[in-house]
């Protein structure tokens, strides 16, 4: 999708790619924090700490569980609260430049990042409130072969790292394409 140097989109105003731009910034951001703060309020509310309640058998179930470390139960120990919590201040920070540096063109990259930091948010607001750390309930495997129990929030932050290295790879390519017609047309 062609853009022009104004942010506008073939043929769109400014102020309209600026429209879509805070759409996408702004929705996910609201849809994935609001989710992610009910379900994890719901989950408190209703089971106890490490109750097991199967939804599709053995398959996929709600696992209460409090996780002081980053996404998918990855621990560093005694300080992996506080230590994951500046992390995510700072992945924030990096992702503002990004987000700066994005063209309102570039919807899938302004979602991406939109998504990632609104699951970073979900769990930043965890850590500070909670001692325990961030509430994880969505468990899925077979038996004992488990992926780790995670949340509405780390669900965001993977898809949306996932959409950010595709939309950088598909720039990356975008630009040795670029670069090979640029040396082809100066070989002519």
């Amino acid at each position: 999708m062609p853009s022009d140097p104004s942010g506008g989109v073939d043929g769109a105003t400014p102020e309209t790619g600026l429209a879509a731009r805070l759409w996408l910034t702004l929705v996910p951001i609201v849809v994935v924090l609001t989710l992610d703060i009910v379900t994890k309020a719901w989950v408190m509310n209703t089971f106890a700490l490490y109750e097991q309640t199967p939804v599709i058998g053995d398959f996929f179930r709600f696992t209460y569980t409090h996780n002081r470390g980053a996404a998918f139960g990855i621990d560093i120990g005694e300080y992996s609260r506080i230590f994951f919590l500046i992390l995510s201040l700072i992945a924030l920070g990096v992702l503002g430049v990004i987000y700066r540096g994005t063209p309102s063109s570039d919807r899938p990259r302004v979602l991406a990042i939109s998504l990632v930091a609104a699951g970073a948010l979900g769990n930043i607001w965890d850590r500070i409130r909670l001692e325990l750390g961030v509430v994880d309930f969505l468990d899925f495997g077979i038996g004992t072969h488990r992926f780790p129990v995670f949340n509405i929030a780390d669900s965001a932050v993977t898809v949306g790292a996932v959409l950010l290295l595709i939309s950088f790879w598909l720039e990356g390519r975008r630009d040795a394409q670029r670069a090979a017609q640029a040396a082809e047309t100066d070989r002519a």
